[in-house]
């Protein structure tokens, strides 16, 4: 049975979310079956399998969530969740910035921009649990999670701070594997779904 993945389609990295998700699924064999879709409208939440909240400005994403209607859709929805950089923001249950209203789906503590301006990204290889070789990360004014609650498994981690955390059926990820050609995160999150 194929797998109904939606990329929340308000702002930020949403077509390079849709073809990572669609290379991973060829590489699982799955294309034929699973869909990839942008969701623009709550009702198009419950219909999903797993939900990717892309990379983009936090606080934009937050209010069009809330103008848009579809924070319960978020909320409540029993899907996985596959959040990078301003979507791992929005998963925590405290961020560091009080303009920002985030969706609390992860007990985490979150600094926001952790590593300064547009000018202070980077790349590195880091090592990921559950892959058996580095990852090639991009980081772009990415967030760290500064603390973790009960349930929430830490993936990787910095000198700054923890970059990439699972709860449950959820990913939080501070960097964008989208931008990347290494399929691998992507796999790992579907093959956790089933």
């Amino acid at each position: 049975m194929g797998i109904r993945i939606g990329v929340l389609a308000l702002q930020g990295n949403v077509s390079e979310h849709m073809d990572a998700f669609r290379r991973a699924l060829a590489v699982m064999n799955l294309s034929g079956t699973s869909s990839v879709t942008g969701v623009r409208d709550a009702r198009e939440i419950p219909g999903l399998d797993a939900l990717a909240i892309p990379g983009g400005e936090s606080t934009t994403i937050s209010r069009l969530i809330d103008k848009n209607q579809m924070r319960e859709a978020i909320t409540g929805f029993d899907g996985g969740i596959f959040a990078t950089c301003a979507g791992m923001v929005l998963m925590a249950t405290c961020v560091d910035d009080p303009r920002l209203s985030p969706l609390g789906l992860i007990p985490m503590n979150v600094d926001r921009n952790a590593f300064g301006r547009q000018k202070d990204s980077f790349e590195a290889d880091l090592e990921i649990a559950g892959l058996d070789t580095p990852y090639h990360t991009i980081f772009i004014r990415a967030p760290v999670v500064t603390s973790v609650g009960e349930g929430v498994e830490v993936l990787s981690r910095i000198p700054k701070g923890i970059v990439a955390v699972r709860h449950g059926l959820h990913y939080a990820l501070s960097f964008h594997p989208e931008l990347g050609t290494d399929p691998r995160l992507h796999v790992q999150f579907i093959r956790g779904l089933r």
